[in-house]
């Protein structure tokens, strides 16, 4: 029986995903955390735990050092909410279009008995613009940039995609008729718009900041619905000063953005649907199950792919360090057992190893001390052995 414990508020659906072979919340030494947004930093985290997926797209609140260290396994649930995050940008595309929150707001404040002709003077200075025909840049092309992309065309916009990391299966989600851009400059030099959709890393930080902000027309209306840090809010704030940019809108508030009348700060409801949240439990939970029953990986936050078919007896997992000689050192341990390798697989991310072996004939006596033995090895953070058809 595999342990799972769940933080925050899970959908129903997600928990309802897992089969009869697990219990939630019922064990101190879990084998699987579901998360959301609770913070892990300040907790150590047991021994016992083999993976963290987190449904939803971020994992800063994750110490993805610590849970490697620990040998557990970390993802997170990618494009469960692009389909929500997509349509708040475009939701978003039509308010700055046509003026709609400085149009509401005037309609609030006046409601006196002469509204209609105070109306009919008025209106003029809340002229919008049409967006059939208008550039829309968008910075990243993956599950959420994509869909944003395909759904501006369909408006009538012109729009140019930039992102030098797009990958051969993501371009596949891209319709053609989408410009590609072979530089941040060059894709947005001509925009009206732009949206930012890149995950956050060392790469990303500030991506868009002084020199990007000099690059756009002036008079650009900025997205960043992707995470905070990417766009620099100092720069925008000047940018902001100069009419450089006209309108700034973010999911992520900052001090410095509060009160500022061309500033829209929405409260990070950007993935906040109850179809996003559907799909990132059902996700996650499906990637728990996928990764304790079989050991395959795809797309983890800290291991590297590797997805091997199933078909032996039994499958040893070995989580360790990137460094020479670690295959011949496990291999090795497994020949002095008398056991014979049916199928094995390797592969690195960075500093870090996974090897899959898969054996058929393992005797009972032997796999206590076979994953002692594994374990002893320098390097190694994690050895499991799995039995097909079966849990732990």
């Amino acid at each position: 029986m595999y342990q799972v414990k769940t933080y925050n508020a899970i959908a129903p659906a997600g928990l309802n995903t897992f089969t009869a072979d697990y219990t939630l919340n019922q064990s101190e030494h879990p084998d699987a955390y579901l998360i959301r947004s609770v913070n892990l930093h300040t907790e150590t985290l047991p021994s016992s735990l083999k993976v963290i997926v987190r449904a939803g797209a971020g994992v800063n609140n994750i110490p993805i050092d610590q849970a490697t260290a620990n040998g557990t396994a970390v993802f997170n649930t990618p494009g469960s909410n692009a389909n929500a995050v997509k349509e708040l940008i475009i939701g978003l595309l039509i308010m700055a279009s046509r003026n709609l929150i400085a149009a509401t707001t005037y309609s609030a404040q006046h409601t006196e008995a002469d509204i209609s002709q105070r109306t009919e003077h008025d209106k003029t200075q809340f002229n919008g613009i049409e967006l059939t025909g208008k550039t829309l840049a968008v910075i990243g092309l993956g599950h959420v940039g994509a869909l944003v992309a395909n759904a501006a065309l369909s408006l009538g916009m012109n729009v140019i995609g930039y992102d030098p990391y797009l990958s051969a299966d993501a371009a596949w989600n891209i319709a053609k008729q989408v410009q590609r851009a072979a530089t941040l400059p060059d894709a947005v030099k001509q925009a009206d718009f732009v949206t930012v959709h890149v995950p956050k890393n060392a790469d990303t930080l500030h991506l868009i900041n002084k020199d990007a902000l000099a690059a756009m027309p002036t008079g650009v209306q900025l997205f960043n619905y992707s995470r905070l840090g990417i766009v620099d809010n100092t720069a925008v704030m000047n940018a902001l000063a100069t009419g450089q940019v006209a309108h700034y809108y973010t999911d992520f508030g900052e001090p410095q953005l509060a009160n500022q009348s061309a500033v829209t700060v929405t409260p990070h409801i950007g993935g906040s649907t109850i179809e996003a949240e559907i799909n990132g439990a059902t996700q996650a939970a499906r990637t728990i199950m996928t990764y304790l029953e079989t050991g395959n990986v795809h797309a983890a936050i800290n291991l590297p792919d590797l997805n091997v078919p199933f078909n032996a007896a039994y499958r040893f997992t070995v989580i360790h360090e990137n460094v020479p000689n670690m295959v011949s050192q496990i291999t090795a341990k497994l020949a002095a057992a008398n056991l014979n390798i049916t199928t094995m697989a390797n592969a690195a991310k960075h500093q870090i190893a996974y090897t899959i072996i898969d054996v058929d004939d393992l005797q009972q006596p032997q796999q206590a001390d076979l994953i002692a033995e594994l374990s002893k090895i320098p390097a190694v953070s994690r050895v499991r052995l799995l039995k097909r058809g079966s849990v732990e």
